[in-house]
This record gives structure tokens, sequence and C-alpha cells, in this order.
């Protein structure tokens, strides 16, 4: 059998995720197409709608074969270690290609620029610091820093997301020295960080999360864009937990935990630099919602999405040794669901996977893999009890999901 692979959020499942799982499939003629998705936390440094568990049978329903999940440890990373924990792990799965959306659309464009940067990186490491003194962002510093090195034959525009993500997929495939091949599809409808519907049918992640979480907002708003499957998985884990996750119910957490830790603590925690510990600790006695707070800490230098993560992990607790030596090449593969062709394909390759795969985690240990498992037990700290023990204990009890998909359920 031949695999696909695909990274994804799915924060949640929507029509537009839809489309590229079936162009996936149509470019790639795979007979299986395996999702390597990010937990409970995401690259924004934001929590999940809903859980991994949940997104992980919308997966299934809408048609991909089998889901693993991407470690916190660089789930909550920047564009570079996302990509490279995501490409080292469909790698080790014996995946043939990778497809992903962007919104440049042309994969020769991306691999141009990947073997470009590489020839150009003293000046462009230099050029991007030049920018980091001046104030700028990461992420600006290095937009800036690509427009000043390259030549017209270089036409990747590494301003938007989706071509920044796609950039370091690329990137980590040559780097990794990986045989995945690279497709690309072009975002059509939505862009990334649209806010409104845009598109009859189409819709971001962002659009209809902030639909839900709207004073108004019904999850019936977000008919036109998810498919029937996503909308009975958010009805059901609203109608158990009665509520979606988002970043204020953390807040009374994330206050309590600023308010109790020492400026020390704080400066060991990964991504706290340059004093932001002193940052926080101004103005985290005087916000009164999380937003606020965001918005009295942000600045030119560092990004909403920086800063989200920033203080996600301080909520994971994790300290800038615990991910001192992270390795490019993630060390295990946490399988997380699949269906009867996926179940066909691994027990086919599964003697040629050189990683571990996890199927319970109460059966795994590795320090890497305890930020997972704290990861999950914060997640759930916001519901009620008995709610918040039964998912913490889900955690490790839990099995891979099993989907049938000639009879259309869970097994």
């Amino acid at each position: 059998m031949k695999a696909a692979g695909v990274i994804v959020e799915y924060n949640p499942f929507h029509n537009g995720h839809y489309v590229h799982l079936q162009e996936t499939k149509k470019q790639t003629g795979t007979h299986c197409v395996i999702a390597v998705m990010s937990g409970n936390f995401l690259q924004r440094g934001e929590p999940a709608l809903v859980s991994k568990w949940s997104r992980t049978k919308m997966a299934l329903e809408a048609g991909v074969d089998i889901v693993v999940e991407l470690p916190y440890a660089y789930a909550s990373q920047n564009a570079e270690m996302f990509a490279n924990g995501a490409i080292s792990i469909l790698s080790a799965l014996l995946c043939e290609e990778v497809c992903f959306g962007s919104e440049h659309g042309e994969i020769k464009d991306f691999q141009h620029a990947a073997q470009f940067l590489k020839q150009a990186a003293p000046t462009y490491n230099e050029k991007v610091k030049n920018a980091i003194d001046k104030g700028y962002s990461y992420p600006k510093a290095s937009s800036i820093a690509f427009n000043e090195v390259k030549t017209t034959n270089v036409k990747l525009d590494l301003s938007k997301p989706n071509n920044i993500l796609g950039y370091h997929y690329v990137k980590a495939i040559h780097d990794q020295h990986s045989s995945l091949t690279p497709l690309t599809i072009t975002r059509t409808g939505a862009q990334y960080h649209d806010e409104e519907f845009t598109s009859p049918s189409i819709a971001s992640a962002t659009s209809i999360r902030q639909t839900l979480f709207s004073k108004s907002g019904n999850i019936n708003d977000i008919d036109n864009y998810i498919p029937v499957s996503t909308k009975n998985h958010l009805i059901n884990y609203y109608n158990q937990y009665n509520r979606f996750h988002s970043w204020e119910a953390y807040f009374p957490l994330l206050k309590y935990k600023l308010l109790t830790s020492s400026l020390a603590e704080l400066e060991s925690i990964y991504e706290c630099e340059e004093g932001l510990e002193y940052r926080l600790m101004k103005y985290i006695k005087e916000s009164t919602s999380f937003i606020t707070f965001m918005g009295k800490i942000k600045t030119k230098r560092y990004t909403w999405t920086r800063l989200q993560r920033l203080c996600l992990h301080i909520l994971t607790n994790t300290k800038k040794d615990d991910l001192l030596q992270l390795s490019t090449l993630s060390p295990y593969i946490r399988l997380l669901g699949m269906n009867t062709r996926g179940q066909q394909y691994l027990n086919e390759v599964k003697k040629k996977i050189q990683l571990p795969i996890i199927s319970k985690a109460a059966s795994f240990e590795d320090p890497l893999f305890m930020l997972d498992i704290t990861a999950a037990h914060v997640y759930a700290s916001i519901l009620p009890e008995p709610l918040c023990s039964t998912a913490i204990k889900q955690e490790y009890s839990t099995p891979p999901i099993r989907f049938d998909e000639d009879a259309r359920k869970f097994k």
C-alpha cells in the first residue's frame, strides 16, 4: 500500500480541509492518507476548540485513514520546529508524499526558495539579525530579509502564513534527507486569518471559531462551512462538557500561575527571553481578561502568536531545559485513530517503522512524551468534576479510535 501525509490541526475540520483531503488523494493516488495532527494545544499557542479525540473522529469520518499526534514539543513551536517534527513523523511512517495547502500553489517555487536560501544563508541570517535589532518580530524580520536577498527568479511570497509553513515543510524534507515528495494545492476561498465568512461554502477555521464564541453565535450559523459529521461531534462535545475551549477559560489559571511565580521561575520558562518576565508580572495584576492582558504585553518585537505560546508554556510549566536538546526528529509516534484501511497499512509496514508507536500512554515513558501528558492535564483542568478527572484518565487509558468506513461507525 502507498501512503501520503497531511499536516493538520483541524480546529475544527471544515469544508476547506475536505477539499485538501480529496485533492491529496487525487494528486497522489494514495491508498492511505496519514494526518499528523496537533494535540490539545496548537501552533499559535491556543487551546483546540475540542479535544484531540473529538477532532480525530472528525478526521476519520471525513476520510483520513490514520491520525497521529504531533507532540507538544513540536506542535507549540515556531514554523520551523513545527515542520521538522511533522515531517519526521511522516517520514518514519514511510509516506511517499506530503501535500499541503498554500496561497502560492506551485511546488517548484517552494523548492527553488529552499535551495536559494540555503545558498544565501549567511547574508540572509545577517539581514534577519539586523531587522530584529531594529525591533521587528522574528517572522517579520524573516520576511524583510527574504525580500532583500531574493532574486527575480524567486517567486514565493514568504509573508503569507501557509506559504511560510509550506516553505518549512520543504526545507525540513531537504534538511532531514527525507524521501518524501512535497506537493501543494492552492488555498481557495477563505484565507487563513479571515475573521468573517467571505465564501458560500469555504471558511477559515478562525472565522468558524469566532462565530461560535460570539455572543450571538449558534452552531447552525456554521452549517454551510463544515461537514455534518463535524457538526455532530461539536454538538456532542458541547453537550458533554458544556463548553468549547478558549484562552479566556484558562486565563484564571494563567493569572494564578503568574502571581504565584518568582521572576526567576518565569525566566526559566521556555521562550521567556529578554526580560519578558518583568512585562508579564507588570501587566497581569491589572488585566481582567486574556485579551486585555495580551493587548498590554504585545509589542512590535513580539507577535501575538509568540506571546500566546509563552503563556501556554507557563501553564504547562515547560522549562528551557526541557527543550534545550530538542531534536528535529520526533522520537516516537502517538497513534490516535485509524480506519480499517489505515490498520491494514500499519500491519503491512510496522516491521519497517523504526520509531516506537504508542497505542496507550500508560505503556510509554519519554521526557518529551511527559510534556504531552502535562498538556492533556492542563487542557482538562477547566472542566468541572468529575469530567476533569475523566478526561485526565482518558489520556492514559484510551486506545486508538477505530472507525469502520464501510459501516460508517466507530468500534
